[in-house]
């Protein structure tokens, strides 16, 4: 039953940002939800948010205390990482077309830009505590924000699924929660 409604769920994220852009008669990309006009400012973009983000948290990764799952990198068994990356992948995908397509856009329209990446990341990261407890899964907020601000800066929520799936990657060897 968990099984069937997790992909009730994951085919819900995905599909019902599309459905309602044709519903309500409105452009895909308005939503984020076409390739960027300018790919090399995307990638760069990208590039420059991993670089700020990842670089510090690998470095704590070697550090983090005992209490927390001991310092990383963790050693995977060849199927369970696989099992992870995959998963990781395709929660980008599903994740950013409903949190940073759809549900951004829709709350930059009433709030503003900085509360709509603001609200939307606070709710991202709350959702993660849904699938398994533990302060940690909070700190997906931050990401969130990042996440946020490459939607609005490109336009596109692909640059943001670039830089969730990288970070789920990330997080299979140096996240100690999973």
């Amino acid at each position: 039953m968990t099984l069937f409604l997790g992909f009730a769920a994951a085919a819900f994220m995905f599909y019902f940002p599309y459905f309602w852009v044709r519903a309500s008669n409105q452009s895909e990309k308005d939503f984020g939800l076409s390739r960027p006009d300018d790919i090399y400012k995307s990638l760069l973009a990208v590039s420059a948010a991993l670089a700020l983000t990842l670089t510090p948290l690998t470095i704590i990764s070697y550090i983090w205390p005992d209490e927390w799952g001991g310092p990383g990198p963790y050693h995977r068994e060849l199927w369970n990482a696989i099992d992870l990356l995959g998963g990781g992948i395709a929660a980008a995908i599903i994740e950013e077309t409903f949190f940073r397509g759809w549900m951004q856009t829709l709350i930059v329209r009433k709030a503003g830009v900085i509360w709509g990446i603001l609200i939307t990341s606070l709710i991202f990261g709350a959702s993660h505590l849904v699938v398994m407890t533990g302060w940690l899964r909070f700190a997906t907020f931050g990401p969130g924000i990042v996440m946020g601000i490459l939607r609005h800066y490109t336009g596109s929520i692909y640059p943001a699924m670039l830089y969730h799936a990288i970070c789920n990657i990330w997080a299979v060897w140096y996240a100690p929660v999973l």
